[in-house]
């Protein structure tokens, strides 16, 4: 009995140890897991201590047409959110942010925002653009908003259409940055597959003329530069003046139309100073306007579209007591660099702007976005946002010695670009003493359409040409530029190349090349029928410009830009600053139309630039501007194969000359 009850135990007692195991071991290892793995990170706008930025693809569908054998161009609807957080100590002004769209997307939406580069939405924006905060365009700090994000970010809505991903691929970005100074932003980091995100930090680097008690931002430089000042205000309306100035010494508009887009439904009662390309009130009389402003009279209205287009006035206009009659307006479109005249690198005007609800008090002002000029052969210009400004003072009508101050003042800042597969407007030929040909305009230097294949070749390199048939439109050169390569045993293509298609076009001339100095000549042709008064060239030159001396017909100087004296600017003396546009000759019915010409002979001393090669290629200019737009050069210079038969013949009749007059 004693020995049963003793194996009982024993029993007993394993049991209840081998139960107590397996009760308390899984517990115990489930503990240990738990307590082994990490919390989970805190969101990332979270932990950034600067400005948070995202980009989140959030729905897409294929959209018509079905392209089955084009899968690269099926086109996709898309929809994504970019988001701006500021969680930074400073406010952040004028926000502006990069996407680096790369899908050729086409943007049919963005709420909060509009393209910083000047663009109308919808509109391609397929290589990467920048958006810029409309009409939200600061972003306060949680310090000075208790941590109100209504106040510190915005998400900007877009919806638009991409090609050639579709599900379950997303087409996201290359790269989302803040562009704004002072800020350096990193790779930025996925967020799962639909979402990119990153935390750009201030550049400690980088010295700002910004302080933190600033209310606005400072005044920016660029090529051109327009203010837009509120001048008067009222509940319903107010005055406005806009006022453009050019700072390039080689920019310039001509005829330049300027144009932007209302955002709230305002429109353009009257003017002062300039004028809308069309007058029409229909948009207000069958619009919002009309239900609004009842009494009305819509038949005096200037402008109601929502992109109107705005001309300069003629010089009559400038008197005109209802019209003109202000400062630096009426002078047929031309902004000057301010080397040339500095009261005619101004331009400006007045507009009255009616707003509407919910904006119908004095002090609810809003400018107009998306600003674009442009003029007549002249440098395309590209416009940034308007940023809110101090307030601009003008000189008091009344003659006192006082300021008058603006109610509120925005600027515009647009710089000289050049659009890619854009083509010239000018073009350069070559010709030197020591060669009998020239080289002439490249072959379709200003573009060709696409019409021309069939009669003429885009890519067979220009004829050259005797120097008599410059003055020849290129329409009458054929037969002259035949005989010219057969004499000279020249290659003579078939089909001929075609016409380089420039309105104006310059010829660069070496003349002379002696042991103390050197000349060169240039003319100017006008085959365009459009006159150019107050023209100006400038050409750019890597060693002549120090040893520059004279021109004899145009006004000439040297210009030193980006700190090397490197530029020749010319301009017409006066009765020559009209470059004449083409004309008939004096028997239309035989000869060929005569294009306007100017030109000048330039006289260099080497005494500056020894050592310089004059006639290996030092004598010619390595850029030539006209009216601002760069010109198109020529891809090779003259050659030196007849220099020596031309030194011959110069000696042999300095000999004859000597011997008459022995």
């Amino acid at each position: 009995m004693a020995e049963l009850n003793s194996g009982s135990l024993f029993l007993i007692t394993f049991n209840l140890i081998l139960l107590l195991l397996l009760t308390f071991i899984p517990f115990s290892i489930s503990q240990t897991t738990t307590a082994a793995a990490p919390p989970p990170p805190p969101p990332a706008n979270e932990t950034c201590n600067g400005i948070y930025l995202s980009y989140a693809y959030t729905d897409g569908e294929r959209i018509p047409p079905n392209l089955k054998n084009d899968r690269s161009r099926q086109p996709y609807r898309f929809e994504s959110t970019l988001t701006v957080l500021n969680n930074g100590l400073e406010e952040l002004k004028s926000w502006k942010v990069f996407v680096g769209f790369q899908h050729d997307e086409y943007l049919v939406s963005a709420s909060n925002a509009v393209l910083a580069d000047g663009n109308s939405i919808p509109g391609g924006v397929g290589n990467g653009t920048v958006f810029a905060g409309f009409p939200m365009t600061d972003l306060k700090t949680a310090i000075e908003t208790a941590g109100d994000e209504t106040q510190m970010s915005v998400q900007v809505k877009l919806v638009g259409t991409q090609f050639g991903v579709a599900s379950p691929s997303v087409p996201l970005p290359t790269n989302i940055s803040l562009v704004n100074d002072g800020f350096v932003c990193p790779k930025p980091t996925m967020q799962g597959k639909n979402e990119m995100q990153v935390c750009c930090t201030v550049d400690k680097d980088f010295k700002s003329n910004v302080t933190v008690d600033d209310e606005f931002l400072p005044r920016q430089n660029g090529d051109l530069t327009i203010m837009y000042d509120v001048i008067r205000t009222y509940d319903s309306n107010y005055w406005a003046q806009v006022t453009m100035e050019n700072h390039n010494p080689l920019g310039r508009l001509d005829n330049w139309k300027l144009s932007w887009d209302w955002m709230k439904d305002e429109f353009i009662y009257t003017m002062k100073g300039a004028y809308p390309t069309v007058l029409d009130s229909s948009d207000c009389v069958f619009g919002v306007q009309g239900q609004h402003y009842k009494d009305l009279d819509f038949s005096t209205v200037f402008n109601c579209e929502r992109r109107p287009t705005i001309i300069d006035l003629p010089l009559t206009k400038y008197n005109d007591s209802i019209l003109g009659f202000k400062p630096y307006c009426c002078r047929n479109g031309t902004i000057l660099p301010p080397q040339m005249d500095a009261s005619k690198s101004i331009s400006s005007f007045q507009l009255q702007v009616f707003k509407m609800p919910p904006d119908v008090n004095r002090s609810e002002l809003s400018p107009p976005q998306n600003w674009r000029i442009n003029g007549t052969l002249n440098p395309d210009y590209k416009c940034g946002p308007p940023a809110r400004v101090s307030a601009s003072q003008f000189p008091d009508p009344s003659g006192l010695p006082t300021n008058t101050t603006a109610v509120a003042s925005w600027q515009v800042v647009c710089n000289i670009t050049v659009p890619k597969d854009s083509s010239p407007r000018c073009c350069v030929s070559f010709s030197a003493y020591y060669n009998e040909s020239v080289i002439p305009c490249n072959t379709c230097a200003c573009g060709c359409s696409r019409t021309t294949d069939r009669t003429c070749s885009t890519s067979a390199q220009a004829m050259l040409l005797p120097p008599e048939v410059l003055l020849v439109p290129f329409e009458n050169r054929t037969a002259k530029a035949i005989a010219w390569a057969q004499l000279k045993h020249l290659p003579n293509p078939n089909p001929m190349p075609c016409s380089d298609n420039c309105g104006v076009s310059i010829n660069w001339h070496l003349a002379t090349d002696y042991n103390k100095g050197w000349s060169a000549r240039i003319t100017l042709f006008n085959w365009d029928e459009t006159t150019f008064p107050d023209w100006f060239a400038a050409v750019q030159m890597k060693k002549a410009v120090p040893g520059y001396q004279k021109m004899y017909s145009f006004n000439g100087t040297t210009l030193e830009l980006n700190g090397v004296n490197n530029t020749l600017f010319m301009q017409g003396n006066e009765g020559l600053n009209y470059l004449v546009a083409e004309t008939d000759a004096l028997n239309p019915e035989r000869d060929p139309r005569i294009p306007g010409k100017q030109q000048s002979v330039i006289s260099f001393t080497k005494k500056l630039t020894p050592g310089i090669k004059v006639a290996a290629g030092e004598g010619f200019p390595t850029k030539v501007f006209f009216n601002g737009e760069e010109c198109s050069l020529p891809k090779v210079f003259p050659t030196s194969d007849q220099r020596r038969n031309s030194v011959t013949i110069s000696s042999v009749l300095m000999l004859v000359l000597v011997l008459i007059l022995i």
